[in-house]
């Protein structure tokens, strides 16, 4: 192996990044009813919203993650970004609840990184590609 190819290498394994992407995302399944209901003093949301704004988003991508579909990766990280700018906007205006907000952007970022890498080299060793796609289009 050279120099480049080592370079090159990834340096997680597919089933290596899509165990951190799932961590990330049964991290914030659980960790954002727990925090909106049970740890916050703020009752500004009831329960059925909390859980329908923050709960429901999450189970959309939940059969393709789990199944391990890099499709599902890759869109997925649209939903994640309503838990950044959550996190971001908490972080933001409320400084007595700084410490949640890290958490989930935490566990989002760690969603969003992962997912992006897995849905990348997954695809790949599938033989998905946009470029491919492409060039078979201009032959």
């Amino acid at each position: 192996m050279t120099n480049e190819e080592i370079n090159k290498a990834p340096r997680f394994t597919t089933p290596q990044l899509k165990k951190m992407t799932l961590f990330g995302y049964f991290s914030l399944l659980i960790f954002m009813p727990l925090w909106l209901i049970v740890l916050t003093s703020d009752n500004a949301l009831s329960i059925p919203l909390t859980l329908v704004m923050f709960t429901l988003p999450l189970l959309f991508p939940l059969k393709g993650l789990v199944q391990g579909n890099p499709y599902t990766y890759a869109w997925s990280n649209f939903v994640v970004m309503i838990y950044f700018l959550h996190s971001l906007t908490t972080l933001w205006v409320s400084s007595n609840e700084k410490h949640w907000a890290l958490l989930e952007f935490t566990f989002a970022a760690i969603m969003f990184i992962a997912g992006s890498y897995y849905a990348k080299y997954r695809g790949q060793e599938l033989g998905l590609s946009i470029r491919k796609k492409k060039e078979e289009e201009e032959v």
